[in-house]
C-alpha cells in the first residue's frame, strides 16, 4: 500500500495530484487528504474512492503547527506508515512593498507557505526514514527567481526552497527522495484568493495569465516527478531559461520579470 498525504488537497493542484494517484494506484493507493474545507475534501475523496483508492479526510490548518503534528498522527494510525508527503497548501499575494501598512499578514503568509510545509515535514520525517519515501515541496518559480509585486510570496518560497535544498543533503545516506517543484502560472484561483497590499483578498491576479499551465499537467509533472525521485521540476521553457539566465545575465532576469506583470500591476 502506497500511503501518500498531501496538503492543501481541497481544490486546484493538490486536489488534481489526489485524483491522479488514485486512478493511477487503484486499489493499491492510500490517501491522505488535509485542508481546512472538509466539504471540499469529502468531494475530492469520493472522486478518488471511485477510482478504488482508500482515503482519509483530515482538517488540517498547516498554519497552526499542532493540526500539522495531528495530520501526521492521524495518517499513521489509519495506515500505519508514511510513503510520500506533498507540501502543497499554501497561499498568494500580490502587493508592492512600499503599499504595505500592515506587515502582521507578511508573517500570516511565511506560517502557512513555509512554517506549514517545515511542520509536517518534521511531524512525518521518522515515518518517511522508515519506509524510504519521498518529500515534495510545491513551491514556486518565485522562489528562484524574485518578481516585482511579490515580495511577500517571493519570500515565502524562496524560504521553502532554501529549507528543503539543505535537508535533501541532510537525508542524503537515509533513503528518503526530496523533490522539489516550481509551478509558474497554473490556472487556479490561488492569486484570487491571495492577499492584497492590506492583508485583504486580492480578488484578481496581477499576472499575466495568457499562456497558463492547466492544473492537470501541472499536477502530472508534480506526480511523475515524485515518483521518479527528482531532484526539481521546473515546468516550462520559461521558467528554465530563467533559471539559467539568473546565473549569466541577472538585469536581463529582471526585465522578463517585469514583463510577467499585467499593465496595470500587481494588485
Amino acid at each position: 500500500m502506497n500511503v501518500i498525504v498531501i496538503t492543501g488537497a481541497s481544490d486546484g493542484i493538490g486536489a488534481e495530484m489526489a485524483r491522479q494517484w488514485a486512478a493511477r494506484g487503484k486499489n493499491d493507493v492510500a490517501l491522505v487528504l488535509a485542508a481546512r474545507s472538509v466539504d471540499k475534501l469529502e468531494a475530492v475523496a469520493a472522486a478518488c474512492r471511485a477510482h478504488g483508492a482508500q482515503v482519509l479526510v483530515q482538517r488540517c490548518d498547516v498554519g497552526v503547527q499542532a493540526d500539522c503534528i495531528a495530520l501526521v498522527d492521524a495518517a499513521v494510525k489509519a495506515f500505519a506508515r508514511i510513503d510520500t508527503l506533498v507540501n502543497n497548501a499554501g497561499m498568494s499575494a500580490h502587493a508592492n512593498f512600499d503599499e504595505v501598512s500592515d506587515l502582521s499578514w507578511y508573517e500570516t503568509l511565511m506560517r502557512i507557505n513555509h512554517w506549514g510545509s517545515v511542520w509536517c515535514t518534521h511531524a512525518a520525517l521518522p515515518h518517511l526514514k522508515a519506509s524510504r519515501g519521498r518529500i515534495v515541496a510545491v513551491a514556486s518559480l518565485a522562489g528562484l527567481v524574485g518578481v516585482p509585486g511579490r515580495t511577500a510570496y517571493s519570500g515565502t518560497k524562496f524560504a521553502m526552497t532554501g529549507f528543503f535544498e539543505s535537508l535533501r543533503i541532510e537525508l542524503a545516506d537515509s533513503g528518503v527522495s526530496v523533490t522539489i517543484a516550481y509551478p509558474g502560472v497554473v490556472a487556479t484561483e490561488i492569486r484570487y484568493r491571495g492577499f492584497g497590499p492590506n492583508g485583504q483578498p486580492a480578488g484578481k491576479s496581477g499576472l499575466d495569465e495568457r499562456g497558463a499551465m492547466s492544473v492537470e499537467e501541472c499536477a502530472r509533472l508534480i506526480v511523475d516527478g515524485a515518483e521518479a525521485r527528482k531532484r526539481d521540476i521546473v515546468m516550462s521553457a520559461k521558467g528554465k531559461l530563467g533559471r539559467w539566465l539568473k546565473l549569466i545575465a541577472p538585469a536581463m532576469v529582471d526585465r522578463l520579470a517585469l514583463k510577467a506583470l499585467k499593465q496595470h500591476g500587481p494588485t
